[in-house]
């Protein structure tokens, strides 16, 4: 049996690995040294912040297995059978639609309309300099080697490169037997249940003064 292809966005996992840090380092020190309810605010703001930052930068993944997609997004996970998929569309955000009609956001497949646009210009500047290779002129630039010939570094941008490993997952399985099903979504509660403990313990301590 293959392995699922893991899709995650390593910009948010540094993030979130660098704003934990920070987090916890601020966090403890005022658990530890603070005085008055300060502790507790601290706790009350850890428990707030860090569920928060776990959601929408550690947390979030695309699965990508021979029968099923599974998205894991900040505040649920979404199985979604291949069958069951209808399209893999890309607009400003990334995501699944269902036959239902619904859609499911791939938030680990961000969109980067900034990568979009330098791949464009990479391509035009490819097909510019192609040309004037075939006519016999002298090319330069960062898109060839020292001998003249184009490089063969990527001309689409990373998510958009994953969105189309996904179509081709799905154009190959959504009519596999072992690829049909019911699409099933799970609330992430370990993520919702510390974060509004945290935010109402936040509000009792600040309404108390």
């Amino acid at each position: 049996m293959n392995k699922d292809r893991i899709y995650r966005s390593p910009m948010a996992l540094v993030g979130g690995a660098l704003l934990l840090a920070l987090a916890g380092w601020l966090g403890i020190d005022a658990m530890i040294r603070g005085e008055g309810r300060t502790p507790w605010l601290a706790l009350a703001a850890l428990l707030t912040f860090v569920p928060l930052v776990v959601a929408f930068t550690l947390r979030p993944a695309v699965f990508a297995g021979e029968d099923r997609l599974r998205v894991r997004n900040p505040l649920r996970a979404v199985t979604l059978p291949w069958g069951e998929i209808v399209s893999l569309r890309s607009g400003y955000t990334n995501e699944a639609v269902d036959k239902s009609g619904a859609k499911f956001q791939l938030w680990a497949v961000p969109v980067s309309l900034r990568g979009r646009k330098r791949a464009s210009r990479r391509q035009e500047r490819r097909d510019a300099q192609a040309a004037a290779a075939k006519g016999g002129k002298r090319v330069r630039g960062s898109l060839f080697g020292p001998g003249g010939d184009i490089d063969d570094g990527p001309l689409r941008d990373e998510g958009d490169k994953i969105m189309d490993e996904l179509r081709a997952m799905l154009e190959s399985r959504e009519k596999a037997a072992t690829a049909q099903g019911e699409v099933t979504v799970r609330w992430a509660y370990e993520i919702i249940a510390p974060t509004v403990v945290g935010a109402v313990l936040l509000a009792v301590l600040s309404a108390l003064g």
